[in-house]
This record gives structure tokens, C-alpha cells and sequence, in this order.
């Protein structure tokens, strides 16, 4: 999505706005909107032509209530605008899709072991496996950090699941079809998104049944072991909370890396901030994360009448709240047009709020951490090399390609050269 900043609030009529098309976030002006919205218009009802309906949430504490607020706005009639007016099947089955007291069940076993604490003892590998992402800029020549980082988030959500590393690619692409099926690049016909969803869940049903011999370890093993109230969970709702953590994982990572590189590019004088204070990395990349809101919305529905920000909304109601919107929102944020590697407090949505406030959010910061810690270790300035191109999606603010050269810290060839020759051609379960 293109990130733009207004000098002013646009002068311009909502109904005349899609928020729900996907080319909007490819070659639009969401954030423009979302100004307009925010300041005239904070909750607004569009109907589409086919006679569907939701309403736009575009305000930070809004936002927040809506996400938070399970007694008012239930998960478990579908997420995500794809499934708009249609009743999710995966609604009680997977915990992005349900409310308390399944979702409790099933988020707070997951929450400890994607716990920081849990994962600390993966960072050594995920920095070789950062070496091995940055690699290609020792080579002097345009490079794609968008592509690339593309694959980047299955070399640990791929392993900490057990899956194959011969089947990545693969499931990077169906993840990316799943968010994008409208993007002319993923899309493989009118029932994209269907044959994406019915190749990913046959996937991971195929591997519950291969390995449900085996000592398993793997966070898929770790689903099958798990309880709700006191029974296992069954195998399409492991089926469908597999889908899930694989999509999460693919979703923020490699579009907040995307988009905060491209932010370096366009403020050099923030990165080179940042070189010079390497300890402010952690705030770069949570300021990262606020600036490029990779998952751009998710919806609810409510249960009851109910009200926002003044206006009524009845009951059985689609409402989107969106992220990236209320991530821009002046009442919350200094500047908010402004990239601030330093920016202090940062009570940015980019992983959601509240109960559904995204369970892999902690493996997501290590990995981003260590990405920035090593591009600000060897990299001295960026430099675009080609043209950016967006993600058709109304799911996912995204970048797909983002060509890019660097000027490399004097050494940074050499260690980068001597980490990809080190570099087994592997990575194995520990």
C-alpha cells in the first residue's frame, strides 16, 4: 500500500471511496481517505454494489474497542472482509475466529510457548538466517527486498512447525494468493482464494496424518497435545489454527521489512540517525511496524446495538476497523505522518489490541530486531533501484517488489560473503 502524506484533510465524498477494493491499496491513496474519514466521518456505512454492507472504523480508540470488546463484537462470524456477509466455517474452530472462552483455551497455552522467554534460545538462528536474507547485498547489484523478504518469515515459522523445508516456497506463495487473490501477479483465476484455502488445509491435514507417529515436538505437535475445556483439540480445528499461525507469520514480517526499508530510503536522514544509534533499533522497528500496519484491517460483527463515536450501529452489523487508519490517528500520535525512528511512546495496533492482539507478535519483534541490528551493522545507506509495486489486497498493506542497492559499511562485504559461504544448506528442527 502506498504510504502518502496529506498536507491537509482531502476535501472528498466517502461514497464515492471502495475501501473494500483491493486496487485501491495497489495504486490508490487509502491514507488520504482514511484522513478524510477520521475527521469527518469516523464510523461510516458503505454498501457495495452486490447490496453488502460494513461499517469503516477509522479512529484509534474505536479501533481499539471494537478489537477489544468481545461482548459487543464477535470474531466468530469471520475476520476479514473476504468472508463479508458469509458465515466463517472456521468460526469456534480456530482462535482468530473465536471468542472467549474457546479463544482463551486455545490462545493462552500458544501465548507461552511463543513467549520471548521461549523463544530467546532461537535468535543465534534466525541471525544466520538474517545473514543469509541480506547475503545478495554484498553482491553490488539490484536487489529485491521485497521478493526476498518475502520467503524470509518460513526459515523460523516453517522449522518451529516442522515443516518440510522443501514445501516454503509453495506455502509462502498459497499464503500470499490467500491475502491477494486479486493481485493479477498471485492470482490463478476467479476461485484463487478458494483453491489457495483448500490446498493449504489438504497440506496440513496430510501432514497431521504423516506425522501422527512421531515424536513431534513442533508447534504443530504442540496444537495436537492441546485441550479446550477437557477434550483435544480435533483435527480441523488443528487443520485451521495451522493455516492460521502460518498466515499470521507471513502477513507482518517480510511487508514491515518491505516498508521500513523503504522509509530508510525516502528519510535517509532517519537511518543514518539510526547508524549512529544503533541502541534505538528496537524503537526503529516498532516505529517500522506503526508505519507500514502490514495487516491493514480485521473485522467483527456486532452482537448487539451498539454505538461509536456517536452513531448507532445495529445488531448483526459487519464493522472494519482499520489499522493502518488508527495508526495515523493525531489524537494518538505526534506527527503521525512523520517516520520517527526514536519515537516515544509508540501504542501502535499493527499487531491488533486486546484478546486477538496477534499471538506470534513476540516472535515477529525478535526477528525484526535482529534483521534491523544486522542491516544497520553492515549497511551504510540504501537506495531505491527501481520502481516500488504494491499489493493488490484490502487485507494485507503490502509490498511486493522493492529493488533496491546498498553502500556496504567498509568489511560488511567480506562478513557477508563469509556467512553465506558458511551457511548449511539446511535448517533442522533443534
Amino acid at each position: 500500500m502506498r504510504i502518502t502524506r496529506p498536507r491537509s484533510v482531502p476535501d472528498l465524498d466517502p461514497a464515492a471511496v471502495d475501501l473494500a477494493d483491493p486496487q485501491l491499496y495497489a495504486t490508490g491513496d487509502p491514507h488520504a481517505v482514511w484522513l478524510a474519514l477520521r475527521e469527518r466521518n469516523p464510523v461510516w456505512r458503505q454498501t457495495l454494489p452486490d447490496g453488502r454492507s460494513f461499517w469503516s472504523v477509522t479512529r484509534y480508540h474505536d479501533v481499539n474497542d471494537v478489537l477489544r470488546d468481545h461482548t459487543r463484537f464477535t470474531s466468530e462470524r469471520g475476520t476479514l472482509l473476504s468472508t463479508l456477509a458469509v458465515d466463517d466455517p472456521a468460526g469456534g474452530k480456530m482462535m482468530a475466529a473465536s471468542d472467549p472462552p474457546t479463544h482463551t483455551a486455545m490462545r493462552e497455552p500458544l501465548s507461552k510457548a511463543l513467549s520471548a522467554r521461549s523463544l530467546r534460545r532461537w535468535e543465534p538462528r534466525i541471525r544466520r538466517m538474517v545473514h543469509r536474507l541480506i547475503a545478495p547485498l554484498a553482491d553490488g547489484v539490484a536487489w529485491d527486498i521485497a521478493e526476498a523478504s518475502a520467503a524470509f518469515p518460513m526459515a523460523f515459522t516453517g522449522t518451529l512447525m516442522g515443516l518440510p523445508e522443501r514445501d516454503w516456497p509453495r506455502l509462502t506463495q498459497l499464503t500470499t494468493m490467500a491475502i491477494a487473490p486479486d493481485d493479477a501477479e498471485f492470482s490463478e483465476g476467479r476461485g484463487t482464494l478458494v483453491a489457495a484455502h483448500h490446498e493449504l488445509f489438504e497440506y496440513f491435514a496430510d501432514h497431521l496424518h504423516t506425522t501422527r507417529d512421531s515424536a513431534d515436538d513442533s508447534l504443530v505437535g504442540f496444537l495436537r497435545g492441546m485441550t479446550v475445556g477437557e477434550r483435544r483439540l480435533r483435527q480441523d480445528e488443528i487443520v485451521y489454527n495451522c493455516y492460521s499461525l502460518l498466515l499470521g507469520a507471513n502477513v507482518t514480517t517480510p511487508h514491515a521489512v518491505a516498508g521500513t526499508v523503504l522509509a530508510f530510503v525516502e528519510e535517509p536522514a532517519q537511518y543514518a540517525r539510526l547508524t549512529l544509534d544503533p541502541g534505538v533499533v528496537a524503537r526503529a522497528v516498532e516505529e517500522g511496524l506503526r508505519w507500514s500496519s502490514p495487516a491493514n484491517h480485521f473485522m467483527r460483527y456486532t452482537k448487539r446495538e451498539t454505538e461509536l463515536s456517536g452513531v448507532r450501529l445495529g445488531a448483526g452489523e459487519a464493522v472494519v476497523a482499520w489499522l493502518g487508519s488508527a495508526n495515523r490517528d493525531r489524537r494518538v500520535f505526534a506527527d503521525p505522518f512523520t517516520f520517527d525512528v526514536a519515537r516515544s511512546p509508540n501504542r501502535h495496533v499493527a499487531f491488533g489490541f486486546g484478546p486477538h492482539y496477534c499471538v506470534g507478535a513476540p516472535l515477529a519483534r525478535i526477528a525484526l530486531r535482529i534483521l534491523f541490528e544486522e542491516v544497520v551493522r553492515h549497511v551504510a545507506e540504501f537506495e531505491q533501484a527501481g520502481p516500488v509495486e504494491h499489493l493488490a489486497s484490502n487485507f494485507v498493506a503490502g509490498i511486493k517488489h522493492l529493488p533496491v542497492t546498498a553502500r556496504l559499511r567498509p568489511g560488511a562485504a567480506e562478513r557477508l560473503d563469509a556467512a553465506r559461504a558458511a551457511e548449511p544448506r539446511r535448517e533442522v528442527v533443534p
